[in-house]
Order: structure tokens, then C-alpha cells, then sequence
């Protein structure tokens, strides 16, 4: 028997782990020590430069395994002198604990990884306990869950469902849990005129206006009005630039770049295929020569309202008193990539200031998460 595990010391211990993507920091190692000695079978499944956690109880081929995904890793903390406290000092003051992954996403690590812990030893289930724990979510997310999921596939491991312990809520402990999330892409243009003087523009193809021109199109679509799950999509322009210091000169190139968040109405092929038409349009319109890259994050997914996500559901409302919504909106996470291996949802704490200076959780929030993902164990194994 290991001692049982308080998850507001271990999320302490986790925000002393300088972890910055992609650096392991020593949060990994604490980790894996820490679920062997519960009995845990453990494997480190690094990729590339990112540090990667896999860690199973019960026997591989169980009929029914719960896993839990999450990641270690933080954003940099930007500048240190803004901070009211180290942000790797894990300081506790005012009910609230301090520190970068607060949030985003220690205490959710640290509320789940003890959950599965005190669950096997007080009531060892028929079934696995899994968690997946990565290093690469914060950044470019191409080792991290993705090669646990790899590796889980080449080993013939497998979860039936799957917890991310993501912040869901804004508000209040219990207001809101996600079952699914937006696509994500980015798209690059570069149009390409000619240089020329600003006093004899007829002489220059001026490839300013005829971005602006691009961009006031793109901006002014309405791509839906939102789906049964899902809020309408989005299109922002997030830089038009062509990096022209001289006033009396027309630029050659102009780059612009815009962000798209879609709903299920769409696919990353779809507006690929829109945003290339619009680009070979205002080509033939302006003779300027407008190039189109794309860089795809992810895929809008949905895991339909059903038996899983109400028990997570009934399980957050029995803890908290309140009944969470079941919403898609947000950005993205590594839930985009659990889905094409089980059923997954996400719920986890406030998510207030993740990401901000003074990054901060109220450390009575933490234990209630543990309850929480411990009635989810309790009842999924019933």
C-alpha cells in the first residue's frame, strides 16, 4: 500500500518542475516514480526531443480501461518581474496557489494521477486505469499524445474511454465540460506584383491593395450560422505586412496570414478549397500572382451526447451541485487526437489564468477535482 496521494502537495511539486516545452523538467520522472511505487505499469514513450508518460494498472487486455490524458508541459512565463511571486515557487497565499501550470494543466495532472491511485488501492476495479501523460502540448503537438497513441497502437494497448483533464470551466468548478472542440487551421497568402516608384505607380503592380482587396473578402464570408453542437466558424486576419520600410516605394510582395476555427459543417479541405478559389480569383481580377499555403492543426470532432458523457456529466453534478454544459467551444487540445482511438471528453478547473502572469488555482479546487475524478472511476466501473 503507498500512502494516499494529496493532490495539492503534488501539484506543488509538478509547478517546481521548470517543464517549458518542450524541456521534461523532472515532472515526468516524478510522475513515473510516483505511479510505479502504486503499482503502475510504467514506460516512457519519448519521441523526438518531447518526453512522453505511459502508465497502466490492470492486466493490458482488460475488457474496459479508463484513461486519462494530460501533459506537463507550460508556456514560457514572459516576463519574470510581472510575476508577484517565482512562477516555479508553487507559493500558496490567499486560498490560491501560484505558479506556472497552475491551471494549464499541473493541477489537473496532479488531481487525476492521485484519483487513479487512492481508486486501485481502495477498490481494484475490473478493468486498467490509464494515463497518458505527454510534454509536447503546449507546443507543436507532433510527439507528444500522438506518439503515445502510436505507441499504444504498435503495443496493443488501448483505452475504451477517455478523460482529458483540460480546464473546461469558465466560471465555476462543474459549469461546463467539452465533448468536442473546433477545427483548426492557419492559412498563409503571399501576393507578388511589381516594385516600383510611388510617384509612377502605373508602372508597379501593387500588391497591397489587392491583399487588402483578398482579405476584406475572406473576412466579410459568413461560413455557417453554427451547427447543432457547434458555434458559427470563424475567420481571423491576424497580420497583413510586407515588411517595406521606404514611403516612396511600392513593395513586390505583401504576406498576409489568417486563423479559421470551423465547426463540423466543414473540413480542412473544404475551406482549403474555398480559400485557394478566392486566392486564383483575385489573381485573374488584379494580375498579381497570390500564393496559398496551410497549415492544418486539427479537425473539428464531436463525441455525441450518450452513455459516457452523461456519467461524467452525473458524476460532475454530484460533486458540485451543478450540471455541466455540454459545449464544443474553446481552442484546441489533445483531445483532437484521443478521439480517433476512444469515446473521449474534457472537464477540468477554472481556466481563468492559464497562460497569464500569476497564473493561479484555488487550492480548494484542486481537492474537489480529485473527488470528482474519483466518483468518474467509481461509477465507470460499477
Amino acid at each position: 500500500m503507498v500512502q494516499r496521494i494529496d493532490p495539492v502537495i503534488l501539484t506543488e511539486e509538478l509547478i517546481k518542475c521548470p517543464s517549458v516545452t518542450p524541456v521534461e523538467g523532472g515532472a515526468l520522472v516524478l510522475l513515473e516514480h510516483l505511479l510505479r511505487d502504486a503499482g503502475f505499469e510504467c514506460h516512457r514513450v519519448d519521441r523526438g526531443e518531447t518526453a512522453n508518460l505511459y502508465a497502466r494498472w490492470g492486466a493490458k487486455n482488460a475488457n474496459r480501461s479508463f484513461g486519462f490524458n494530460g501533459h506537463t508541459d507550460v508556456v514560457p512565463v514572459g516576463d519574470r518581474d510581472a510575476w508577484s511571486v517565482d512562477p516555479f515557487g508553487a507559493t500558496i497565499k490567499d486560498g490560491f496557489l501560484y505558479g506556472r501550470g497552475a491551471t494549464d494543466m499541473k493541477s489537473g495532472v496532479a488531481a487525476f494521477a492521485a484519483a487513479a491511485i487512492d481508486f486501485v488501492q481502495d477498490t481494484p476495479p475490473n478493468g486498467a486505469v490509464i494515463l497518458a501523460i505527454t510534454g509536447d502540448e503546449e507546443g507543436p503537438a507532433t510527439d507528444g499524445t500522438v506518439a503515445l497513441l502510436d505507441w499504444m497502437k504498435d503495443q496493443g494497448e488501448r483505452m475504451t474511454d477517455c478523460l482529458v483533464g483540460e480546464p473546461t470551466c469558465p466560471e465555476e468548478l462543474g459549469d461546463m465540460m467539452k465533448i468536442g472542440r473546433r477545427g483548426s487551421m492557419t492559412a498563409f497568402f503571399v501576393a507578388r506584383g511589381k516594385q516600383g516608384h510611388a510617384a509612377y505607380p502605373h508602372r508597379a503592380l501593387n500588391p497591397v491593395p489587392v491583399m487588402a482587396r483578398l482579405m476584406d473578402r475572406l473576412a466579410s464570408h459568413v461560413l455557417d450560422e453554427g451547427t447543432e453542437h457547434f458555434d458559427a466558424s470563424t475567420l481571423a486576419i491576424t497580420t497583413i505586412d510586407t515588411g517595406n520600410a521606404a514611403t516612396n516605394v511600392i513593395p513586390a510582395e505583401c504576406r498576409a496570414t489568417v486563423n479559421i476555427r470551423f465547426n463540423d459543417a466543414h473540413s480542412s479541405a473544404s475551406i482549403t478549397e474555398w480559400l485557394r478559389e478566392e486566392a486564383e480569383h483575385i489573381s485573374e481580377e488584379s494580375g498579381a500572382q497570390v500564393e496559398l499555403s496551410v497549415k492544418v492543426s486539427g479537425e473539428s470532432f464531436l463525441t455525441p451526447p450518450g452513455e459516457f458523457s452523461a456519467l461524467v456529466a452525473q458524476a460532475v453534478e454530484d460533486e458540485t451541485g451543478r450540471r455541466p454544459e455540454l459545449s464544443t467551444s474553446g481552442g484546441t487540445s489533445d483531445a483532437r487526437f484521443v478521439k480517433d482511438h476512444c469515446p473521449v471528453v474534457e472537464f477540468g478547473l477554472v481556466g481563468k489564468t492559464m497562460h497569464a502572469v500569476d497564473e493561479r488555482v484555488e487550492v480548494a479546487q484542486i481537492r474537489k477535482l480529485k473527488t470528482i475524478y474519483t466518483r468518474i472511476l467509481q461509477d465507470y466501473f460499477a
